[in-house]
């Protein structure tokens, strides 16, 4: 669905992309949570009282935030395509007033190509690969891509279940937020095995392996906010396990990765009443 952009917006955005709504695909006000080269990122997250940097002409922009999951999927993708780009972060506490005018909702992740902005993290993954088509991300075999774009939809049940383990409102023990990941967790485990590779993708990685690892990578960012150990069950998910140290050497991946000492510090400030964005 196309909606129209006021064109006072400075930014010159004139087109808001919208494809069908899914679940956990991008960044709210309460958020749980580049490339080198020709890639540029904002040194700082831009606040309330900022001004939208001016985009050059054939410029492909993603609106983000660095610690943002579903910003990182799409940076990923990005990173993987080859595609110059320019990444505007936003303080997601503070937002300036024209984030509106990107996005109505003030959500991240939202990607501007020349007049249009696509919205929702796999809805931009989708359009990158549609629009960069080398290297494809899905496999070619109609059946199989469907399998995979189903998986991807699954995977919400952990993205979900680790939103409610980092933010622990409901106050539970560490082992039943981690339960909650698990358990979805065997079907991933069983597929992998099923296929027989190192990753999802084949030899290399695809979109199911991109769309998965910012939340392999905050996989234990629940324990160490809680100060808790927990033991992963390793033997249970040895595919999992050798796919995560994998997915960790692949270059599109290891660009965009954030320790885990980096994202503890950064929630505990977001939690509190004076977050920091910038120089963590």
């Amino acid at each position: 669905m196309l909606q129209a952009i006021p064109s006072r917006l400075h930014c010159r955005l004139s087109t808001f992309v919208r494809f069908p709504l899914l679940l956990f695909v991008n960044c709210s006000f309460l958020l749980f949570l580049c490339c080198e080269g020709c890639n540029r990122m904002s040194t700082e997250h831009l606040a309330a009282g900022s001004t939208c940097p001016p985009m050059e002409d054939g410029e492909l922009r993603l609106y983000g935030m660095r610690f943002c999951p579903f910003t990182q999927r799409v940076r990923i993708v990005l990173n993987a395509k080859g595609v110059p780009h320019r990444i505007v972060n936003i303080n997601l506490k503070n937002k300036p007033d024209w984030l509106l005018q990107v996005h109505p909702e003030g959500k991240v992740p939202a990607l501007a190509d020349g007049d249009k902005v696509v919205v929702e993290s796999l809805d931009i993954a989708d359009f990158l690969d549609d629009k960069f088509p080398d290297p494809p991300l899905y496999p070619a075999d109609p059946e199989l891509k469907g399998r995979d774009k189903e998986l991807i939809q699954k995977f919400g049940k952990v993205v979900g279940a680790t939103s409610r383990a980092i933010y622990n409102k409901e106050n539970l023990p560490l082992e039943d937020y981690m339960k909650d990941i698990l358990e979805p967790l065997e079907e991933f485990e069983a597929e992998l095995e099923s296929r027989g590779t190192t990753f999802f993708g084949g030899d290399e990685p695809g979109m199911l392996d991109f769309m998965m690892w910012p939340w392999s990578e905050r996989s234990k960012v629940p324990s160490a906010l809680q100060d808790k150990e927990f033991q992963f069950p390793k033997e249970k998910f040895s595919k999992l396990v050798a796919w995560r140290e994998a997915m960790k050497d692949v270059p599109a991946v290891k660009d965009s990765i954030t320790p885990l000492e980096t994202h503890v510090k950064f929630l505990k400030g977001y939690f509190g009443a004076d977050p920091v964005f910038d120089n963590l």
